[in-house]
C-alpha cells in the first residue's frame, strides 16, 4: 500500500529534473520567437558578405562599415517583428500596404533622382531610402491578408481584387523605372497566390495569357531595357557597349576556375574592369576570388536558408502565415536565381543584388524584416488558439 501511495503521489506531483543549460538556452529561443539555425546562417551569409564587399568596393573600409551598420539596423529590425504575433501582422496589413503605395506617389511627386532613375525619397540628414523594396513585404502580406479570409483555393472575383492590388503599385515602380524591384513584387504577390492552391488548368490559363502579353510588355519597356534584352541573346553584338557587364562578369567568373586566385587577387574587379562590382555583379568578385568551389559553397548556403525557411513556413498556424512565410522564402530563392543568373549570362541583366552580399542598405532591411515575420510566423504558432 505504501508503494502505491507513493506511486500516486508522484503523478500528482512529479519530480522535475533540474534545468540544464540547452534548456535555458532553449528557452531563450522560445522567448524571443527566434529560430537559432536560420539566425545563425544569416549572420554566416552577412559575414561573407562583408568580406567580399571589402574586395569589391577596391578594399575601402568605409563602405564595409556603412554595410555593416545597415546590418546592424536590420537585424534590430528583424528581432522587433519576429515579436509581433501573426495576428497583429494580419491585422496591420492594410496599413503597411497602403503606407508603401502612399510613398510610392511620394517618389512619384518628389522623389530623387539617381542614375537617371527617380526611385529614392530623402529625408534631409536622416536617411535616404527605395520605397520600392518596402512593397516586396506589403504585398505579399496584404495578398495574404485578403486571401485567408476567402475561401480557398480562391474564386476569379478574388483573384480580380488581387489582380488590382498587385497592378497598382508594381506600375508606379515600373514608371521610375525599375523593372527588377517590379518583378521581384511580382512574383512575390504571385507565390501567395500559387500557394493558396490554384488548379493546374487556371495556372496554365494565366501562362498563356502571360505569354500573350508579351509584345505589349516588349512596347512598354524602356530603350536602355530592350537593349538589355537583346545583349543577353548576343552580348558579342557590342562589347565595348551594352555588352560590356556580361562580358566581363563570365570573364571574370571563368578566370577563377576551380579554387579562384585568392581573397585581393581578382585582376578583373582590382583593376577595376568589372562594372558594379560590389552591387549588382559582386557574384563575379565571388567566383574569380574563390572560384567554383567557393560560389559552390555560398550557394548551398543559400539553399540550407531557403530549405529552413520552408520548413518554417510549412509549420505555421494558419492560412495567413503559410501563405506569407511561404512567399517570403521564395522570392528570397528568386533574388539569389535572378542575380547569379543575370551575372553568369543565363538571364537578362535586371538589376537585382545578391541577398545579404551586394552593397544596399533598403535592400538589407526589407530581407531581415522577411525573416523576422517568417520567425514570428513560426515562434508564436504555440500561443494560438488551435
Amino acid at each position: 500500500m505504501a508503494l502505491i501511495d507513493l506511486a500516486r503521489g508522484l503523478r500528482a506531483h512529479p519530480v522535475r529534473a533540474p534545468e540544464s543549460g540547452i534548456a535555458r538556452r532553449k528557452s531563450l529561443w522560445e522567448r524571443t520567437h527566434l529560430d537559432p539555425w536560420l539566425l545563425l546562417m544569416l549572420l554566416v551569409l552577412m559575414a561573407a558578405g562583408l568580406a567580399m564587399l571589402y574586395s569589391a568596393s577596391g578594399q575601402r573600409i568605409e563602405v564595409v562599415i556603412a554595410q555593416g551598420t545597415r546590418f546592424l539596423v536590420a537585424v534590430v529590425i528583424m528581432l522587433v517583428l519576429a515579436q509581433l504575433t501573426p495576428t497583429t501582422l494580419l491585422r496591420w496589413s492594410p496599413l503597411i500596404y497602403g503606407g508603401a503605395v502612399l510613398m510610392l506617389l511620394a517618389v512619384e511627386l518628389v522623389g530623387d533622382v539617381g542614375m537617371g532613375a527617380k526611385r529614392w525619397l530623402v529625408i534631409p540628414g536622416v536617411v535616404r531610402f527605395q520605397p520600392s523594396e518596402l512593397m516586396k513585404l506589403a504585398m505579399p502580406l496584404m495578398v495574404a491578408a485578403w486571401l485567408s479570409r476567402r475561401e480557398l483555393p480562391p474564386r476569379w472575383y478574388d483573384l480580380a481584387l488581387c489582380a488590382v492590388l498587385i497592378g497598382v503599385p508594381v506600375v508606379m515602380i515600373a514608371r521610375q523605372p525599375d523593372l527588377g524591384t517590379s518583378l521581384l513584387v511580382i512574383s512575390a504577390a504571385v507565390f501567395v497566390v500559387l500557394l493558396a492552391g490554384l488548379s493546374w488548368r487556371f495556372i496554365g490559363a494565366l501562362a498563356a495569357l502571360a505569354a500573350a502579353a508579351l509584345p505589349l510588355l516588349w512596347m512598354s519597356l524602356h530603350s536602355y531595357q530592350r537593349q538589355r534584352v537583346l545583349t543577353f541573346l548576343d552580348p558579342n553584338s557590342d562589347p565595348l557597349g551594352s555588352g560590356w557587364n556580361i562580358i566581363q562578369s563570365t570573364t571574370a567568373i571563368g578566370s577563377g576556375g576551380m579554387w579562384g586566385k585568392g581573397w585581393l587577387q581578382g585582376t578583373q574587379s582590382q583593376l577595376e574592369f568589372l562594372p558594379e562590382r560590389h552591387t549588382d555583379f559582386i557574384v563575379a568578385v565571388l567566383g574569380e576570388e574563390f572560384g567554383l568551389i567557393g560560389m559552390l559553397v555560398i550557394l548551398v548556403l543559400y539553399l540550407l536558408i531557403v530549405t529552413r525557411g520552408l520548413w518554417l513556413a510549412a509549420g505555421a498556424h494558419d492560412t495567413f502565415g503559410r501563405l506569407v512565410g511561404g512567399s517570403i522564402i521564395l522570392t528570397f530563392f528568386i533574388y539569389v536565381f535572378v542575380n547569379v543568373g543575370m551575372v553568369s549570362g543565363i538571364l537578362p541583366v535586371v538589376g537585382v543584388p545578391l541577398p545579404l552580399v551586394s552593397y544596399g542598405g533598403t535592400s538589407s532591411v526589407t530581407l531581415l524584416a522577411g525573416f523576422g515575420i517568417l520567425m514570428s510566423i513560426h515562434g508564436h504558432r504555440r500561443l494560438l488558439p488551435r
